[in-house]
């Protein structure tokens, strides 16, 4: 009886051998081992939709029935840029890997006016795309690779992002023609002092926001734009404010000097009596005295300095004998209405001739 079954045990063994090896193909190579996942931020790729109503549309990208000037191809781990249709104006390319802006890709793409390119790994632009992108008004390029400023920009640009790249480097006269830019942000790259002349910023005659944060500067750079509206320079090694230096900024009403190493030394007494300045940020920097300020400025930030004694007639941009009835014409009184002072060696009470001075005062951080 044992050695019956022993015998079925190893027939039903053979069998499952045999059924096993018919089922192996000879010759078949073993699955590939899938491709490694690179390093990244991105989003997961979107599954891909139904087939668009446009039939121009990209596969890889959306058109939007809606919106048939649009094209959506961001987030979507593109290498390349996929053939732009002749009838989008608006086109998003950001959180892809995409490492350089083919000519063919954009040969039809000639009215174009918003680009999106955020978030890639483009290293430079090529002469031949942007050259033919005469409707470029806004292009977006934050987060990538660049090593200087592109060149052959389109003269109808008017805002120009490239924060957060590696640039150390402005071409000469490579804002020459761009007069309608009203919007250039290089803040978060590698700008030293050395980068800057007198003609670095020639041609933007209509520039109203410059932001230059987050770079290596130690001194202000000279030939700023005299139209500019609000400039960002937080964030550098600045030491020394030349004397009448934002004088040269009549609309200038948007101020941003955080995090540098301005000290009382460095400050001349009217930097910042500027008939149009509202908002004045000073924060973390060496100041151990309160800077003289025009009547009109509304915002003033000076946390986190060394200032350990306020002097409100000293400071007080109207003399305090004009109005020492409170009930007096508040039209003549400065206008500041928020006031921060935290992170300095001050001690309470906040004194009195300040809150004399500053009638309109809304808020007091101390």
């Amino acid at each position: 009886m044992k050695a019956a079954f022993r015998l079925l045990l190893l027939l039903i063994l053979v069998l499952i051998s045999e059924v096993n090896g018919q089922r192996r193909k000879p010759g078949r190579k073993p699955p590939a081992t899938p491709e490694p996942v690179e390093p990244t931020e991105l989003p997961p790729p979107l599954p891909p939709g139904p087939p668009s109503v446009f039939p121009d549309c990209p596969r890889e990208c959306f058109c939007p029935p809606d919106f048939p000037s649009a094209l959506y191809c961001d987030s979507r781990n593109l290498r390349k840029v996929p053939l732009i249709p002749s009838r989008i104006h608006y086109l998003y390319l950001q959180n892809n890997f995409i490492d350089s802006l083919p000519e063919e890709s954009f040969k039809n793409a000639t009215e174009l006016r918003w680009v999106n390119l955020d978030n890639n790994r483009i290293r430079k632009l090529d002469r031949r795309v942007m050259e033919q992108l005469d409707s470029l008004i806004f292009l977006y390029m934050e987060k990538n690779q660049l090593k200087e400023v592109p060149s052959f920009l389109p003269a109808n640009l008017e805002q120009l992002r490239l924060s957060r790249n590696q640039i150390s480097k402005i071409p000469s006269g490579v804002f020459n023609k761009l007069e309608h830019l009203v919007l250039l942000d290089l803040h978060h790259n590698k700008l030293s002092d050395g980068v800057f002349n007198k003609n670095t910023f020639r041609g933007l005659k209509n520039l109203m926001q410059l932001n230059l944060a987050h770079n290596i500067l130690r001194k202000l750079p000279p030939g700023l734009p005299s139209a500019v509206h609000q400039l960002f320079l937080d964030r550098n090694n600045i030491e020394d404010i030349p004397d009448d230096y934002f004088k040269e900024f009549p609309n200038l009403a948007f101020l941003r000097l955080n995090y540098n190493q301005i000290s009382d030394k460095g400050l001349p007494k009217n930097s910042f009596n500027l008939s149009n300045l509202l908002v004045l940020q000073l924060a973390h920097n060496k100041l151990t005295t309160m800077p003289f300020i025009n009547p009109k400025l509304e915002h003033l930030y000076l946390n986190d300095n060394s200032i350990e004694k306020i002097n409100g007639t000293q400071i007080c941009p109207t003399s305090l004998v004009t109005f020492q009835d409170y009930s007096s014409d508040l039209e003549n009184v400065p206008r500041l209405r928020y006031l921060r002072l935290d992170g300095n060696q001050l001690k309470p009470p906040i004194p009195l001739d300040l809150m004399m001075c500053f009638r309109l005062l809304q808020s007091v951080v101390f």
